[in-house]
């Protein structure tokens, strides 16, 4: 279905080249251009040759300036719409008929690389939605935590500085683990509840598709009386919030850079269109101060105990991009793009992005008129009297200043019908000065609930996270301050992060508050259940049984679900009847790490030949310790058994299948049962199992 976004980028789309011959930027057709005119074969160059010197000074001009950071980005079209309207709280257009899709575009990424980086760096992830409204553009500029590393916008600078590569070596690339950032973190106790969703498994998500985001501030909503709303926006993904192990995340690095990239634009490529619920969390005006911490604080959450977060729409990325550059690295986003019925906060962290967004873009994109580019430009008309600048890309006619009588007073004030934006009439007053609110001191107590709350499994990532990173961190003086600040979160904490980095154990730690959030934990997070889009990898040698693999691949297929046979070499494999099946990929070309399950087939007696291959049994292990689901059929068991899974149930008779610890098997030879794929696809649904026993070998 076409939208007031799509039918407006049609105008912008360039003529396809094949339409006829190449020309220059001019317009001018050319006939050759392998060659540079030169005097004589063997001559110089020739000055006078305009379209050599055309074509390699706009290929020399091709860059613009990378964003400092959320360089490395991955974005998509689709649509937004309200389940029902909004009006109780907010005026603004979007939010009121739910038979209006408002047009969106997507722009997620990582924070700390560049453009090359890799996609499954433990990092901050960028969430930025555009909505392209009737009434302006409106952008929702978040991340996938909800809250930040600091509460005044005036210590960004210092913060992204500690944060980005060292000075004197520009390393690490992608990567917070270093001196610079540790050191910041360790003066900076504000950091704290940030560093402790850092540390989680947040911060390697398996998919952009599998991602929360969130507005990360507090903002106003305002409806047509004027009447404020405080609001926290929520994004939650229709799949559930899923994410890598650090180990997984640092072998995706080697073997796809692009894992989160590509996988976006596949799913989208084959149908299966990501879809997130927008919700909100509404707290009245007159609730400002009901809490134990500052709404103003951008370091705090609203725990969804105490106040429930409200689904009030859903949106669906349904387009790729057409052209990258066009489009996901001009787009230019902008916390103070607005519109009616959407206000702010008094947030020093939001205030200090009003300012900072705009000034971004001007550098980055070259001037004032960014807002012309195809991506950027909104479906609601714009009448404006700027003029001139890099760029600009209109041939205005009349007047350009206001009041004017010349153009007819055109273009005028809005009208009293209640359409203009107005800003939300808050009392201000006060002394100008340079101090905090008692109310931002408590550093400490939210970090503690965020530990609270995780599952033992998610607990243990979040101190190995610890260790990995302070572990690079050359100072002592540095891992040690931090775990003293640690020590003010969790006392256990504290002692096993000191553990293994070689600091002296906190002599008496603080008692640690007992406030938890079921919510935060990504076992509160499955998704809707199903096991659409999981890929699963099932391994596969001459003499398999095909009838198998066959009776899987149709059942999971039929659920949304990715299968794909994995051999050492590409081409084809003999199956136990004989016939040649196709192999979709050669083993030595990905890694366990890129699927979400392994099935081992068997063949009609023996051993299968795959437990001969130690790429295929490294395969299988990994899958296994990495808490994924495996499934293994016939004589497929049998290789299965010589992991030694010491605690987890095989299947030992025919047709009768086992489950357990995510580990699904069935002797019974021949095609899959009914009972066995359920199980599987059970198994699948639950994404990893993490109360599995460990591999013995």
């Amino acid at each position: 279905m076409a939208d007031r976004k799509q039918e407006q980028r049609e105008f912008f789309r360039a003529d396809d080249p094949a339409g006829g011959p190449l020309t220059t930027d001019q317009g001018v057709e050319v006939d050759h251009t392998d060659d540079s005119l030169a005097g004589g074969e063997r001559g110089p160059t020739l000055m006078e040759d305009f379209h050599f010197r055309e074509k390699l000074t706009h290929f020399d001009h091709e860059r613009i300036p990378e964003r400092v950071v959320h360089a490395r980005g991955a974005g998509a079209y689709g649509y937004f719409e309200p389940y029902e309207s909004c009006a109780e709280f907010t005026r603004a257009a979007f939010l009121q008929d739910p038979s209006v899709r408002t047009p969106v575009f997507v722009r997620f990424s990582t924070v700390q690389g560049p453009r090359g980086s890799a996609d499954t760096v433990r990092d901050v992830r960028g969430f930025a939605t555009k909505f392209y409204t009737s009434e302006g553009n409106y952008d929702l500029v978040g991340n996938n935590m909800p809250v930040f590393f600091i509460q005044d916008g005036i210590k960004f600078p210092d913060f992204v500085h500690a944060l980005k590569p060292e000075p004197h070596n520009d390393i690490p690339t992608g990567a917070s683990a270093h001196d610079t950032l540790w050191d910041f973190v360790s003066l900076q106790p504000e950091t704290m509840h940030m560093m402790m969703w850092l540390m989680s498994d947040r911060a390697i998500p398996r998919s952009y598709r599998m991602m929360q985001g969130f507005g990360v501030h507090t903002f106003r909503f305002v409806n047509a009386e004027g009447r404020g709303t405080f609001v926290k926006f929520h994004w939650k993904p229709k799949l559930g919030v899923h994410s890598l192990v650090w180990d997984e995340a640092q072998e995706c690095q080697g073997r796809d850079p692009d894992y989160n990239r590509r996988d976006l634009w596949d799913a989208i490529e084959a149908g299966e269109y990501p879809e997130w619920e927008l919700g909100v969390q509404l707290v009245p005006e007159e609730d400002e101060f009901a809490f134990d911490f500052d709404l103003l604080d951008a370091t705090k959450i609203i725990p969804e105990e105490q106040v429930p977060v409200r689904p009030i729409g859903r949106m669906v990325l349904d387009r790729n991009p057409e052209n990258f550059f066009a489009e996901t690295e001009q787009v230019a986003f902008h916390t103070a793009n607005v519109v009616p019925g959407i206000d702010f906060t008094n947030d020093p962290l939001l205030q200090a992005r009003n300012f900072s967004y705009l000034d971004t873009q001007l550098i980055r994109l070259g001037g004032p008129n960014f807002a012309q580019l195809p991506v950027n430009r909104p479906v609601a008309e714009v009448r404006t009297n700027q003029r001139d600048g890099y760029h600009q890309g209109a041939l205005h006619r009349g007047t350009n200043y206001f009041p004017n009588s010349l153009g007819g007073g055109c273009p005028a004030h809005a009208g009293v019908d209640g359409t203009a934006y107005t800003h939300y009439a808050e009392r201000v007053d006060g002394a100008k000065i340079r101090r905090r609110s008692a109310s931002f001191q408590d550093h400490y107590s939210q970090a503690a609930m965020f530990w609270n709350s995780m599952a033992d499994w998610e607990k243990e990532h979040i101190v190995a996270a610890f260790r990995f990173e302070l572990g690079k961190v050359g100072s002592m003086t540095v891992r040690a301050r931090t775990v003293e600040h640690l020590a003010k979160v969790n006392g256990d904490l504290a002692t096993q992060v000191a553990r293994g980095v070689g600091v002296p154990e906190p002599s008496a730690a603080e008692a640690a508050d007992k406030l938890s959030s079921p919510a935060l934990s990504l076992e509160a997070l499955p998704g809707d259940g199903s096991v659409r889009t999981r890929q699963i990898a099932v391994l596969v040698a001459d003499g398999v049984d095909t009838t198998q693999i066959t009776s899987v691949r149709e059942a999971l297929t039929a659920e949304g679900a990715v299968v794909e046979a994995l051999a050492a070499a590409d081409g084809a494999v003999t199956g136990a009847d004989g016939e040649r099946f196709a192999v979709d990929r050669a083993l030595p070309t990905v890694a366990s790490v890129l699927y979400d399950a392994v099935l081992l087939p068997g063949g009609p007696v023996g051993t299968p030949a795959t437990a001969a291959d130690s790429e295929a049994m490294r395969f299988l292990r990994d899958a296994y310790r990495h808490g994924k689901p495996v499934g293994a059929l016939g004589s497929g068991v049998g290789v299965l058994s010589s992991l030694e899974l010491t605690g987890v149930r095989l299947s030992a008779e025919f047709h009768h299948p086992v489950s357990d610890h995510g580990v699904v098997s069935d002797t019974s030879p021949g095609p899959a049962g009914e009972e066995f794929l359920r199980a599987f696809t059970a198994a699948l649904s639950s994404h990893r199992h993490w109360d599995r026993p460990p591999v013995r070998h």
